[in-house]
């Protein structure tokens, strides 16, 4: 009697209840880097997928709303981005996205862990194709010290950074923040994924709070993204001034993206109770 195939799946377990499961084709990557044990996979539904330490990182059926998101609304709400700077985001997709501003002159990518920014170069060129655009700079150093040393530099700063464990627990923190306002120039921008609403409302908090005694004027906002704990994910915006609610129609067009808009630059604004009520 012949045995049916053997599946291969791959999990992320969300939390003691909660699993996410995808079917996979095969395993392409693994190793265990000096920080993270990195693979990638080839799922049947949602392509090729980053894992670092056993969580969902990026699929390239989804990745591209949380790369829009991070980026083009804090890039939209100011009026002429010419340096930024990324803190994590070794795949790459947030830099793809702050390049396809023409005012940007010079986008840094601090990425501490060099293995993940190769083996997305390698296995996801996609998601790390904005990599290769001579306005980048891309250094492996750790976020936090990087910023300390580089006061009033930046136009708008991006922390696309891991969940709040291991060496991304630097990036939660008040300290880091008051570093970020220094670092950045007058009227300038910072963004951070700040995970979901639903499962992780204490981060969603605990980013605010460490944002608002450096960024009187914060901004949550909200987006789908399928393969996160929940299905449904959250950035936190913060500066020195209010943050525009209308942007450039014209502007937002011409960046050739699947989700932002400014159509939905504008609805982020408006937060459903339960989500509001994590920052109050």
């Amino acid at each position: 009697m012949s045995r049916p195939p053997m599946e291969l799946w791959i999990e992320e377990i969300q939390g003691k209840d909660v699993r996410l499961g995808l079917r996979a084709k095969t395993v392409l990557h693994r190793e265990v880097s000096e920080f993270q044990e990195i693979l990638v996979v080839d799922t049947l539904s949602y392509g090729r997928a980053l894992f670092l330490d056993g969580t969902f990182q990026v699929t390239e059926k989804d990745e591209f709303v949380y790369h829009e998101m991070l980026a083009h609304l804090p890039m939209m709400s100011h009026p002429s981005p010419r340096r930024v700077l990324v803190i994590g985001g070794g795949d790459g997709g947030t830099i793809r996205e702050v390049v396809k501003h023409k005012e940007v002159e010079e986008a840094v990518l601090c990425e501490i862990d060099p293995r993940v920014t190769a083996v997305c170069r390698e296995y996801l060129p996609e998601v790390a194709s904005g990599l290769a655009d001579p306005r980048v700079r891309v250094l492996h150093e750790d976020g936090v010290s990087y910023i300390k040393e580089h006061k009033n530099s930046f136009d708008v700063i991006l922390v696309d950074s891991t969940d709040p464990v291991g060496p991304a627990v630097g990036l939660y923190s008040p300290e880091f923040y008051a570093a970020c306002k220094e670092a950045l120039r007058a009227g300038g921008i910072v963004c951070a994924q700040s995970e979901s609403p639903f499962v992780n409302g204490d981060v969603v908090r605990r980013v605010s709070q460490s944002m608002q005694s450096s960024f009187p004027h914060r901004l949550l906002y909200l987006s789908p993204l399928p393969t996160y704990p929940s299905g449904f994910w959250s950035f936190t915006a913060g500066a020195g001034q209010p943050l525009p609610r209308e942007v450039s129609k014209e502007r937002a067009a011409a960046l050739a993206t699947r989700y932002y808009t400014a159509e939905v630059h504008e609805a982020a604004f408006a937060l459903p109770p339960f989500a509001a009520a994590l920052i109050e």
